[in-house]
């Protein structure tokens, strides 16, 4: 196995907008290596707590053996932050004051080509977080009519060609399965004509994409655990969400902006008869990005968008 290496985004700006202190418990849905994790235990000292999920092995793994010097005050979760509810529950944890989701695939799933993240490597057809899960990509590639695979090409992708990239995948698999990650990217660049590749990104970087959302429902994890994280933080309690893609940060800010607006009526009523309240207050009036600092040295901070919001 790899040696784990993820290097967290925007850590000043996460300290900053989460605001830990002692005694708090602090949720960090995506703990990955536990790079954002020592930062929150660090700055909670000497009594904070830290709840950490994540679904990967070896996430899990790597992020109990650099948060051991603090003992008791981690614990770890192997489970899906849309679970956030239900986990915290068992615990009989009933309130948070922050959580923090940093979006996304992490430095050492795509650098591990045998994950099958990255259309750089040949290797399976995975894209699974949870190793255990049963649904892989090339389920997907495989099993999913012309018609479902365009679908999830397009929404999860936002990819023009998908109905053509579609048509491609199910004529190649007529001649065997496509089980690697090469042969779909081979695949992919037949079926995008060359004069309308795009100079900046490789032309299967949304469709692999949209087979990672798909096969780990990376958008309903999202709006589930947000969700449940907004609910468990207790009064003056904050949510910081780190997105990578437009989809994400659509989901984080939409979200956000309904529970601090707290009305539902139509504009035009003359009076609020919902009477639905602020539950949130806005940190951010945009999103908090990378400076250019950061990005030359992690160039994956280039996308990262972080949104934060205190609970009224």
């Amino acid at each position: 196995m790899a040696e784990f290496e993820h290097r967290s985004v925007l850590p000043a700006e996460v300290l900053e907008y989460l605001a830990p202190r002692p005694g708090g418990i602090y949720v960090d849905g995506t703990l990955g290596g536990g790079g954002h994790g020592r930062l929150i235990l660090e700055a909670s000292a000497p009594d904070g707590v830290l709840i950490g999920f994540d679904r990967d092995p070896a996430a899990r793994a790597a992020a109990g053996a650099y948060l051991a010097p603090f003992g008791e005050r981690v614990r770890l979760v192997g489970r899906n932050f849309a679970e956030m509810a239900e986990a915290l529950a068992e615990m009989g944890v009933t309130a948070i004051d922050g959580f923090l989701l940093d979006l996304g695939v992490s430095s050492h799933q795509l650098d591990t080509a045998s994950r099958g993240f990255s259309f750089q490597a040949d290797a399976p057809l995975d894209m699974r977080m949870d190793t255990e899960a049963e649904v892989t990509a090339a389920d997907l590639v495989n099993e999913l009519t012309e018609d479902e695979l365009a679908r999830i090409i397009w929404k999860y992708g936002e990819e023009r060609w998908a109905k053509r990239i579609a048509s491609f995948i199910v004529k190649a698999r007529q001649a065997g399965a496509i089980e690697r990650t090469s042969q779909l990217v081979d695949i992919i660049k037949g079926a995008i004509p060359k004069a309308r590749w795009e100079e900046r990104i490789h032309p299967a970087t949304r469709t692999f994409q949209a087979l990672r959302i798909a096969v780990n429902d990376e958008l309903g994890s999202l709006e589930r655990g947000l969700a449940a994280g907004i609910e468990l933080l207790a009064p003056g309690g904050r949510g910081v969400v780190i997105s990578f893609h437009s989809l994400e940060d659509r989901i984080v800010k939409n979200t956000f902006r309904q529970l601090a607006q707290g009305c539902t009526c139509p504009k035009d009523f003359p009076r609020c008869v919902c009477g639905g309240k602020p539950r949130l207050r806005i940190l951010t009036g945009r999103p908090v990005m990378a400076g250019s600092s950061e990005v030359e040295e992690n160039p994956r901070a280039r996308s990262a968008k972080l949104r934060a919001v205190a609970k009224l």
